[in-house]
């Protein structure tokens, strides 16, 4: 009878989500509601008439790519990080580093290109929305980095261990950046639809 007992308990205890991990998910959630109520906002502007037709730069699409690449890149890293591979979880978490930087450089290059083609922060709606809209969603990229340049330290001044707080440490970076990547995916599939 107390097989059965501890038996239900550790099962119990596995199908339990991690508090901070939920608290993560709820932020997420909070975020999405947020970014949910500017593009309802930027559909409702629309309709309201004064609005500026435009094609998004090239760049924006290449953004995309680079951060799909540092996602795959960082779940590449998670993997060889449970598996022990050391010298992969490290480099992969790297290039996911490095690539996150590249996003952010490469939407600094799409604001530049939108100026190219007369859309300036302040010249119609349209144009402000995309600018807040991927302003605001580049400040969350960048909390993502910080928490990648935390992991790329204990990466590499940490001896390699893999403990259920380091694992929780990275689950946590690593739901977080898919979030951030699902959400430009999203958005970029927003401006485009309603372009």
């Amino acid at each position: 009878m107390d097989s059965i007992v501890a038996n239900r308990q550790e099962i119990t205890r596995r199908n339990k989500i991690h508090p901070k991990k939920f608290a993560l998910i709820v932020a997420c959630g909070s975020l999405m509601m947020m970014f949910a109520a500017f593009t309802s906002a930027y559909i409702v502007r629309q309709a309201a008439g004064n609005w500026l037709e435009f094609r998004l730069p090239n760049v924006f699409f290449v953004s995309t790519i680079i951060l799909l690449a540092s996602s795959l890149s960082l779940h590449g890293s998670y993997l060889s990080f449970k598996k022990g591979n050391v010298q992969a979880y490290r480099w992969l978490m790297v290039l996911s580093f490095v690539l996150g930087l590249g996003f952010v450089v490469s939407q600094y290059l799409g604001w530049q290109a939108l100026v190219g083609i007369g859309v300036e922060l302040t010249t119609n709606p349209s144009g402000s929305f995309v600018y807040v809209i991927s302003g605001v969603h580049v400040a969350h990229v960048l909390g993502g980095i910080a928490a990648l340049l935390v992991a790329l330290l204990h990466a590499f001044t940490l001896p390699y261990k893999l403990t259920k707080k380091r694992k929780l440490r990275f689950e946590m970076t690593l739901i977080y950046w898919h979030f951030v990547d699902l959400l430009w995916v999203y958005l970029l599939l927003f401006f485009i639809l309603q372009g």
